[in-house]
């Protein structure tokens, strides 16, 4: 009879959950910059705490704040300044370089299924006007698309705009007033459940900061050793495509796979296809099994519990119920959920329920 009340904390906790998930679903169309600004919140408020520690509580935090946000968004752009222009500059040259690229594939290709029995012969002319025209379509598309949605009312472009500057505006008052915010929600917590309630937050708190702050580190290491590979192989994009592969790491599988496409693209077209393939199996292979076997398991550690497929299946499954809004929300809420579950089990292990 004395664990009755601990069941009814449970099922008032789950009707709260249940209710913050039904008015998120309902406003996820306008907590994707809210949401944003959380997240990058979370990341500079332990920079900005160490901060202002050094410089002395008589340094204004107003300033201090927005030296930290205006470096943070800096940097974002200087990535987006590289990455971008390497994906147009491709593109361009891919479709330029198409034919030669073609009929180097038809030499070497055939030779080798002719020696295996295979009696293939490649019509490149053809391949080429079909390539060829479903690019300039595909480009065509695109443009018409862009400019279809920038005509609605140009709705789609003020709402990139505005959460442009609405993005560092929250942030900055997060980083002002967070802890303010977060005190008050505090206060609307039971007596009785302060305990559990600051331990389970706490506990919350060190999953997801050990797991982000490893895998910072892990991102900054391996777009130095990305940019170092490719650049040894002489590509000439190796600190942009490195760069991001990278940063990109932290969407496991993900990032990989598009630094990977964007290496292969350039390199087929700026080398010989021998030495680009070997270019991609050495670097972009050590890269894995350095990231798989030393880096994740040191940094990051089997211990925070977050495996890389738990987090792949979070971002899928709270992207289809929440959209963009669901993929922000991913990480914090299967810290979160990983919590809960192991505090269950342990209580499902100590119960009478399981002890039969």
């Amino acid at each position: 009879m004395s664990s009755s009340p601990d069941y009814r904390l449970y099922a008032a906790w789950l009707a709260i959950a249940a209710a913050v998930a039904c008015v998120l679903w309902w406003l996820a169309p306008v907590l994707a910059p809210f949401l944003i600004a959380a997240v990058m919140a979370y990341v500079l408020s332990p920079v900005v705490q160490a901060l202002q520690q050094w410089l002395g509580e008589g340094f204004p935090k107003s300033l201090l704040v927005l030296v930290c946000e205006t470096v943070f968004f800096g940097l974002l752009l200087a990535v987006v300044a590289l990455v971008v222009p390497v994906l147009f500059k491709e593109a361009s040259h891919m479709q330029a370089q198409l034919p030669q690229l073609l009929d180097e594939l038809k030499n070497h290709l055939e030779p080798v299924l002719r020696q295996w029995g295979v009696p293939l012969e490649l019509d490149s002319q053809a391949l080429k006007a079909w390539l060829t025209k479903n690019a300039d379509g595909l480009s065509d598309s695109a443009l018409n698309s862009l400019m279809a949605s920038l005509r609605i009312g140009g709705s789609v472009a003020l709402a990139v705009v505005g959460n442009l500057v609405l993005i560092p505006v929250v942030l900055y008052y997060l980083l002002m007033d967070g802890h303010v915010a977060l005190s008050h929600l505090r206060a609307w917590v039971p007596v009785n459940a302060k305990a559990s309630v600051d331990s389970f937050v706490q506990e919350a708190d060190g999953v997801l900061g050990e797991y982000v702050r490893g895998q910072l580190l892990v991102m900054l290491i391996l777009a130095i050793y990305y940019v170092l590979g490719l650049s040894l192989f002489g590509l000439s994009v190796a600190w942009p495509i490195g760069i991001f592969t990278g940063l990109a790491v932290f969407v496991p599988y993900v990032g990989f796979g598009v630094g990977l496409l964007l290496a292969a693209l350039s390199g087929f077209l700026e080398m010989p296809p021998m030495q680009a393939g070997i270019m991609l199996f050495v670097v972009f292979g050590m890269g894995q099994l350095i990231e798989g076997f030393v880096l994740t398991p040191r940094l990051v550690g089997e211990r925070i519990g977050l495996h890389p497929l738990a987090v792949i299946f979070a971002l899928l499954a709270f992207g289809q119920l929440l959209g963009f809004v669901g993929v922000l929300m991913a990480l914090p809420a299967s810290a979160v959920l990983l919590v809960a579950l192991r505090r269950l089990r342990t209580r499902y292990m100590a119960s009478r329920l399981y002890a039969g």
